[in-house]
């Protein structure tokens, strides 16, 4: 980008050095795997090391129900694994671990329902590429565990990869603030589907709706005592910890509220906060520092907000990426890995939570979110080849979506133009880093079998 006249760049110039940079990578060059040498355990091992050591075996359970569960918790292998790739150099804001699973249901603030990207904790800048290959591969994976064919996963992968492209080009025929209020709601996906799809599509939305702060009061379990309401400790899933207190909680509370908007200060200022429990979430996220804070309206109604440890994210510890946004070299410390994660996520997707914020205390960075509300994903399990191959196709666009924001979006455009060679290329490649994973899972399988990793299963 340096050779270009920055953000005044017009959109003929964008494509143009786009599509110079085939000249330096083809696109069908992207289908070469070139694989580190590198110890997938010892990878792992330098990740649970700041973790909090006790649910380890949680996380490695967790990891070990399948190769795509392995795979939604290994986002560090493949930003490791990609750290010295080919790539066209060109960055957008990127999700970090963009694989299905990560797409889902949540409620916007008009009360409505969105589907979009839903997990942030790895997003910064890196390039485009990197989010592609992650997207594709794991619906190859989701395949196989649907016990579908290694052809049809191949189909699958490549659905994803020509989804985004044709999705990108046509939000390039769009202005920039077209392209940031477009957006996927449950009434325009139920509008479009038929048949099997359209009931999958709207049991999964009617889960979501009921998943409120009245729900997940029924579900955890809390009891009131002296007027006080308390969380039910369910080990190691949900528990109180020593350290985190109410009075702590508070003091983090008012940091938070410094970094949210000034209707949602206001807002949370009708509500005492009653109680702090660590809560496991997850599966790449456990061992990471995770409460949930009970608070208590004036009619007694209960609302749940989520604290989340902000580590920093693999594109930088594993992948090699220095820490940006858009562009630009934020400063370290004072939230900086919540901010990033907050950022991010407004930036990725069509609305987002109004409750984000984030705060520093004790060398830690945390964000913090709303728990819950309206949360729901469609269940991957039940999709044959037609449907997971449509909702690839989704995240693919979606995907597409959230890319379009960066102002290089133009050129990824000009690079993949209309030609197929890319979609074939990371066909190619989520096939062969599939294979990359499923050593990789059993390498984990083998470990827990001989004692050398401990794990915790069904938790």
């Amino acid at each position: 980008m340096t050779s270009l006249p920055g953000f005044a760049a017009t959109s003929s110039e964008l494509e143009e050095y786009g599509r110079s940079l085939r000249a330096a990578l083809p696109r069908r060059d992207h289908a070469a795997l070139m694989l580190p040498e590198r110890d997938s355990l010892a990878i792992m091992e330098q990740q649970h090391a700041d973790r909090l050591q006790d649910l380890i075996p949680v996380r490695v359970g967790r990891m070990l129900e399948s190769p795509f569960a392995f795979y939604r918790g290994s986002a560090a292998l493949m930003a490791h694994d990609l750290a010295n790739a080919a790539t066209t150099g060109i960055e957008v804001v990127a999700c970090g671990d963009a694989h299905i699973s990560n797409f889902g249901w949540y409620g916007t603030p008009e009360r409505s329902l969105a589907f979009d990207l839903n997990d942030f904790d790895e997003a910064s800048n890196a390039p485009w590429e990197w989010d592609v290959k992650r997207l594709a591969t794991s619906g190859y994976l989701a395949a196989l565990e649907n016990n579908l064919s290694a052809d049809t996963a191949k189909e699958i992968a490549r659905a994803a990869a020509t989804s985004y492209r044709t999705m990108l080009a046509k939000l390039m025929q769009q202005t920039p603030l077209d392209r940031y209020y477009a957006r996927v709601d449950s009434t325009l996906m139920e509008s479009h589907l038929r048949g099997s799809a359209r009931q999958i599509v709207k049991k999964s939305i009617s889960k979501a709706r009921r998943n409120t702060s009245e729900r997940v009061l029924d579900k955890i379990g809390v009891v009131e005592t002296d007027g006080v309401l308390r969380i039910v400790d369910n080990p190691p899933i949900l528990v109180h910890q020593p350290s985190a207190t109410v009075e702590g909680a508070q003091e983090l509370v008012f940091h938070f509220l410094n970094t949210v908007r000034a209707d949602i200060a206001v807002l949370l200022s009708h509500y005492t906060l009653m109680d702090v429990a660590l809560r496991v979430v997850g599966v790449g996220s456990v061992g990471t520092r995770c409460y949930i804070l009970l608070l208590r309206g004036p009619s007694g109604e209960a609302f749940f907000l989520q604290i989340k440890e902000a580590p920093k994210t693999v594109l930088e510890t594993f992948g090699n990426r220095p820490p940006r946004l858009l562009g630009r070299v934020l400063e370290q410390g004072d939230g900086f890995n919540g901010r990033r994660i907050v950022a991010s996520q407004r930036v990725l997707q069509a609305t987002s939570d109004p409750f984000l914020g984030y705060f520093h205390v004790q060398g830690r960075d945390f964000y913090v979110r709303q728990f819950r509300d309206m949360k729901g994903a469609v269940d991957i399990a039940q999709l044959d080849a037609n449907l997971l191959s449509q909702y690839v196709q989704l995240c693919g666009a979606l995907l597409a979506r959230g890319h379009s924001q960066s102002p290089t979006a133009g050129i990824i455009h000009g690079y993949l133009d209309g030609s197929k060679r890319f979609d074939n290329a990371i066909a190619d490649w989520s096939a062969a880093y599939a294979e990359v994973v499923l050593s990789d899972f059993e390498v984990l399988q083998n470990a827990v079998k001989e004692g050398r990793v401990p794990a915790e299963r069904g938790l």
